[in-house]
Formats: structure tokens, sequence, C-alpha cells
């Protein structure tokens, strides 16, 4: 499901404007990126949390010109499902995949 039809099934659930709708998206989507780009982390009851996870630093290496390069420490985002959650997808309806 893209983002234009998530913002079409709010609208016609709620009854709001899809204008309306696509700037409360966008905007909940800013505050998230700004949270975590200050390394807060957002916490949506029953839904799940965005994290940011420290990576430590690594040696890795490129085995092209067999040599080590030091990849430093660094910040990512994350997503952690909540439990309830999990338990709904694991449970639901599903399509089947197509090969």
């Amino acid at each position: 499901m893209t983002k234009a039809e998530i913002i079409a099934e709010i609208a016609n659930k709620t009854g709001i404007e899809k204008v309306d709708v696509q700037e409360t998206v966008e905007a909940f989507f800013k505050v998230i990126k700004t949270s975590m780009i200050k390394g807060d982390n957002v916490y949506v009851r029953g839904f799940g949390s965005f994290v940011v996870k420290k990576r430590a630093e690594k040696t890795a290496r490129n085995i092209s010109k067999n040599t080590a390069i030091i990849i430093p420490e660094h910040f990512v985002p994350s997503f952690k499902p909540a439990k309830v959650f999990i338990e709904k997808v694991k449970t639901g309806n599903k399509k089947k995949a197509t090969a």
C-alpha cells in the first residue's frame, strides 16, 4: 500500500478531506524524523517504537583489494513493532504471495 492509498483510505473512513489527511500524515512523519534526528525515540502504544540504534565501530574487508577499512560508530533508525501489533499480524488474514 502506498502513501497515497493510505491517505485515500483514511479520508474515506473519516470523511476528512484528502488534503487535510495528507497534511496530517506528513506532519506525523516529520515529527518522527525530527525527533529521531535529535536522538529521541518515539513510542506509539499498541503500534510500536521508532528507535535510534547505535552501531559500534567495526572493521570491514574490501575483498577485491584485500584491504581492511574501518566503519566508524554511527546511528541508524529502527522500528520495533508492539507485541499486540505482532500478534494481530500473525493471526491476520493475508493475501497469498505471488512469485
